[in-house]
């Protein structure tokens, strides 16, 4: 199976940006489904300075050919000034799964 299939991690500030940005994504068949895990606590360093937020993290389940859509979205409707967007290839899964993420953007 060629690899074809990705997994997008974006987080998040709050509930609310994250069903936005789902509904966005799975509604013009940018991605078969996100996933949406609340209360992920992230420290990172920001402008020199270690921060710590709590945050929703996406889990986005894609087509690779949608990447470049995919993110032009989050971009446009994210308030970070730099959000994450972090692509993962799926190199194996379940066939009847993978084929319906290629069902869901058609």
């Amino acid at each position: 199976m060629s690899n074809v299939y990705q997994v997008i991690v974006c987080s998040c500030p709050d509930k609310e940006i994250s069903e936005k940005l789902a509904h966005i994504l799975v509604n013009n068949q940018l991605a078969a489904c996100v996933n949406i895990l609340p209360n992920i606590t992230s420290v990172y360093r920001w402008q020199d300075q270690v921060e710590t937020a709590q945050e929703y993290l996406l889990l986005i389940k894609s087509m690779k050919s949608k990447y470049d859509l995919i993110e032009l979205v989050i971009k446009d409707n994210h308030p970070y000034e730099l959000p994450e967007i972090i692509a993962v290839s799926i190199d194996n899964g379940s066939s009847e799964y993978l084929n319906w993420i290629a069902t869901c953007q058609i």
